[in-house]
């Protein structure tokens, strides 16, 4: 049960009064860099700026306590917002609390079942095309508060219709929004290079404060859109479900499943590398899903591991999941004391915040890279999923994206897999090697590369019974594994070889596709003398069939 304990429990038989100090240190300070990030994801999820928080307090608990990593910091990301934003556009609150319940029960199970590695056999054309479309639905979902537009009574929900509302109404920008909002990006961007200790996004919020209170700027602000703006603990948030919304969330559920998988497993192994350390995956999973469950069962919305929150925990010395405990109890503090004062906060700030997350996730150089480098089909799976995720959405996008892959990866397959028969060189006999002579009643055929359903009629196209034919030998020492469809190709060359008088030997079959002629009776039916372990013995058990030996 070693593999399904949580991470905290194991850093605890060694835990240091000196450790807890950092942890603790850390633990304030990234909480410091998720209180902005938290409402920024919020408003750009479809949601008030409360559940930012009650996710980070929640997930990020849950998460630390119940996870597999010893530094992951989890909570709200830019990865969950358009979808977020579609399902509360479509089916409300309840609709999201059923979908991520449901996302939470099927982490727990992928978890339990050791499905951790699965998480591999997502391509990387796929998460680098999402994550990049991500981004770019981020950016343009944020136009309208960074430039202050007024969309006139519209309240577009997808991508290219926000970008379409806001191009159709350009005359309306607010040119002291845009003036905010340039400030706190400069903020954003330079400030990291001169104090590197002192959050950037927490002096942007504060200045752009400064500028609005103290200029009179007319400005939207996050009290002006949201006027109920309160404090207090968490409310538990109880769903009405029934059947048809589980089955219409479906899809939304395994999408989520998926993102918090691929981003937390993600976090993770970025994080192992910086500490030198190992996380569990599965335990993760099972964490995630616990995270998941409570934060929406509490006013959040999903949550996942974030790689920025949790480099700032291992930069600022954070070694346990104490500190992302640190995190979220800092959170629920300033959530109860000080979260009437964030209605002040400007909306173009947030904009701004948000532009730098989106800048910071759309992977724009290892995009270019693939697109230069990677070949072809890689490149359209890529583009195809980057283009899905903006013009419709994550779901389409994955979808699609995975059976391109699917699809493309069997072609390549297929073309890895042929047949090649020895050349006669004399009217009389085939030589290997020009060691061995073999008679021409003795025709051999190597197989090279795995027989699957993509392949099957490679077999009956490429193997050939001549009429001076008495024995087939299949050499199959390069062929790593077969399914059932080409074994029954294998089978029908074997029966009409029999209706034709035509022995067949199998040279080297491995183990894989030998494990699978057994159950299916193959090797029975054949005759087991006819499977010999190379191709001397194959072809010396071809020569006593023709009657040489």
């Amino acid at each position: 049960m070693e593999n399904f304990k949580p991470m905290l429990f194991t850093s605890l038989k060694k835990y240091s009064k000196e450790q807890f100090f950092k942890d603790l240190v850390s633990g304030i300070i990234v909480a410091i860099i998720a209180l902005p990030l938290s409402i920024a994801l919020a408003l750009a999820s479809g949601v008030g700026p409360e559940p930012g928080l009650y996710t980070a307090i929640v997930a990020g608990f849950l998460i630390s306590f119940f996870g597999g990593s010893t530094v992951q910091i989890a909570g709200p990301t830019a990865a969950f917002a358009t979808i977020v934003a579609g399902i509360i556009a479509t089916d409300g609150m309840d609709g999201l609390i059923v979908a991520t319940i449901m996302a939470g029960i099927i982490l727990i199970a992928l978890g339990a079942l050791k499905a951790g590695a699965l998480i591999k056999f997502i391509p990387y054309t796929i998460t680098t095309g999402f994550t990049a479309g991500i981004a770019v639905t981020i950016l343009i979902g944020q136009f309208k508060d960074f430039f202050g537009a007024n969309f006139r009574g519209e309240r577009p929900i997808e991508t290219v219709d926000k970008l379409r509302a806001f191009f159709g109404n350009l005359d309306t920008i607010n040119w002291q929004a845009v003036l905010v909002g340039v400030v706190c990006l400069a903020i954003l961007i330079i400030w990291p290079k001169l104090f590197s200790k002192v959050p950037a996004s927490i002096i942007a919020v504060f200045v752009s404060i400064g500028m609005v209170q103290l200029f009179g700027l007319k400005v939207n602000t996050i009290g002006a859109l949201y006027p109920d703006l309160k404090a207090g603990l968490p409310p538990i948030s109880i769903p009405s479900i029934s059947f048809d919304i589980v089955k219409t969330q479906m899809p939304n559920a395994f999408t989520i499943a998926i993102l918090a998988a691929i981003e937390s497993l993600l976090s993770a192994v970025v994080a192992d590398g910086m500490v030198n350390s190992k996380h569990r995956s599965n335990q993760e999973l099972i964490g995630q899903g616990i995270g998941n469950i409570g934060s929406v069962l509490f006013g959040g919305i999903p949550a996942t591991g974030a790689i920025a929150r949790t480099a700032a925990n291992i930069k600022n010395g954070g070694r346990t999941p104490i500190a992302g405990i640190v995190h979220s109890i800092t959170l629920l503090v300033i959530l109860v004391v000080l979260m009437p004062y964030a209605k002040f906060i400007p909306m173009p700030c947030i904009a701004a915040i948000l532009f730098q997350v989106a800048y910071n996730m759309c992977q724009w150089r290892p995009f270019a890279r693939l697109v230069k480098y990677a070949p072809k089909s890689d490149i359209i799976v890529l583009v195809l999923t980057f283009v899905l995720t903006v013009v419709f959405d994550l779901v389409v996008a994955i979808e699609w994206g995975m059976i391109v892959s699917c699809v493309l990866f069997i072609k390549r397959m297929s073309e890895e897999t042929h047949v090649s028969g020895w050349t006669y060189l004399s009217d009389d006999a085939e030589f290997v090697d020009d060691l061995r002579p073999v008679p021409k009643e003795i025709r051999v055929f190597e197989i090279t590369g795995p027989l699957f359903f993509g392949v099957s009629d490679v077999l009956a196209e490429s193997i050939d019974v001549k009429d001076f034919t008495k024995v087939l030998v299949i050499r199959m020492r390069s062929v790593p594994a077969i399914d059932v469809t080409a074994l029954r190709a294998l089978r029908d060359l074997v029966d009409n070889a029999a209706k034709k008088n035509v022995s067949v030997v199998f040279s080297h079959v491995n183990a894989q596709p030998r494990h699978t002629m057994e159950k299916a009776g193959f090797i029975d039916s054949v005759g087991a003398e006819n499977f010999q372990p190379n191709i001397d013995a194959a072809l010396d058990r071809a020569e006593r069939i023709v009657g040489i030996k």
